[in-house]
């Protein structure tokens, strides 16, 4: 099943899809986070073009497990994407991605001002792997 992880912001949105192993998460270029209407007919494109069959939406929870308004948002945002999408939508906790694929960036040398453009893909990549790293070891 090919799987697409998604790690909503207010501007930028990051992105990574599964290879077709369904193994690795591969980041893709951030999206357009301003406007949810064109955020969602961009996310169904893909999923027709690629053969997305399961979207992942990161919950933003509070590190006590809470939600808050960011949590809202994503809840929200998913419902709209399975409103409009064929492909499957799931939400998914995503506490420290942010963090994790931050030091994953700077260990791979890449610069702070390089990093902001590529976060929230690489965040959102993190999120995927161990999703789907999960998933294998239940196999």
């Amino acid at each position: 099943m090919r799987t697409a992880a998604i790690d909503l912001g207010t501007v930028r949105v990051g992105l990574a899809v599964s290879d077709e192993l369904g193994l690795l998460a591969h980041p893709r270029p951030f999206l357009d986070g301003r406007s949810a209407g064109r955020l969602v007919e961009a996310l169904c494109r893909l999923a027709d073009e690629d053969g997305i069959e399961l979207f992942l939406v990161g919950l933003p929870r509070q590190m006590n497990g809470e939600e808050g308004p960011a949590a809202r948002k994503a809840r929200r945002f998913a419902k709209q994407l399975r409103e409009r999408c064929s492909a499957e939508v799931r939400l998914v906790d995503e506490r420290l991605t942010t963090r994790e694929a931050r030091v994953r960036l700077r260990a791979s040398g890449v610069s702070d001002r390089e990093a902001r453009s590529r976060i929230d893909s690489a965040s959102a990549a993190v999120m995927l792997q161990a999703w789907l790293d999960a998933r294998g070891l239940r196999r």
